[in-house]
């Protein structure tokens, strides 16, 4: 993922996280809100809980990976993906499901 596509900054994040505009399952949590830009923006998280570094580090590869093969992003608005403890017990292909049927319930909606 470029990093014109991806959201930095804390504030963006609090941002988009205050807003609460949410969908959620077992793996992930999705916040978003629209931005002006021409193009989506998309962060990730991962809490400290969910292990160490490299678990953590490998979880975000994943997602972006996900974020690649899945999202469009010609949409203007700003996304903040945090991933939860499920998402550890689920294979790729599996989380990878999960992602794609929030992701549309989210395009769906707007």
């Amino acid at each position: 993922m470029q990093k014109q596509y991806r959201l930095a900054k804390n504030e963006d994040f609090k941002r988009v996280i205050e807003k609460r505009q949410s969908f959620s399952n077992r793996s992930f949590v999705i916040f978003y809100d629209s931005n002006k830009l021409e193009h989506s923006r998309i962060g990730i998280s991962v809490g400290s809980k969910y292990g160490i570094a490299v678990l953590r580090n490998k979880a975000k590869r994943q997602v972006r990976m996900m974020i690649k093969e899945i999202f469009d992003l010609t949409h203007q608005i700003d996304i903040v993906i945090i991933i939860r403890e499920g998402f550890k017990q689920k294979k790729y292909e599996e989380n990878k499901i999960e992602l794609d049927y929030i992701y549309k319930k989210l395009i769906k909606k707007r």
